[in-house]
């Protein structure tokens, strides 16, 4: 299963349509957002695309009333999940944050396959030393909006654990 994982869009919704858009071209079945989206209407026109969205708020929390009616609204394609997300897509455990320290943190538990954060607007993927002798990905898509540095976003491959950032 192919993903895009974003983050920081700040109430740039081109911006994250954008970005949807082109990991739905290539074959992104799920977008996961690591907060900062701010605003409901941010997450609009991306949902256009028709892939499921699971979405945590970050702290620049915005109007969650909203966003707990989209998703509610939204036939089941908007997951909204507060301050953290426990996913699991493709039978992979997927940890969601905003802050890339506890993203570090929960890596370091052994207990995710994949941890995604964001707040740093710093694009980053590697692979974290876990207390179980093995290894977790953490991935920081950067910024989609492009705020303080370069806009880029993730995709990523679940059955090869491949990820790779990509400019807006």
């Amino acid at each position: 299963m192919k993903i895009c994982i974003v983050s920081d869009s700040h109430d740039r919704a081109e911006a994250l349509d954008s970005a949807v858009r082109a990991a739905a071209a290539q074959g992104a079945e799920a977008v996961i957002h690591c907060g900062d989206l701010i605003g409901g209407h941010t997450l609009r026109p991306a949902m256009r695309a028709g892939l499921p969205m699971h979405v945590i708020h970050g702290n620049n929390l915005g109007d969650s009333g909203t966003l707990h009616r989209l998703a509610q609204d939204s036939g089941g394609l908007l997951h909204y999940h507060g301050a953290d997300a426990r996913i699991e897509l493709a039978g992979r455990r997927i940890f969601v944050v905003h802050y890339p320290e506890y993203g570090h943190a929960m890596a370091c538990t052994g207990e995710w396959d994949l941890v995604c954060c964001g707040h740093s607007h710093e694009a980053d993927i590697r692979q974290v030393d876990h207390v179980r002798d093995g290894k977790s990905w953490l991935v920081n898509p950067g910024t989609v909006a492009g705020i303080g540095a370069r806009a880029t976003w993730v995709s990523g491959d679940l059955a090869s654990m491949q990820f790779e950032i990509h400019t807006c």
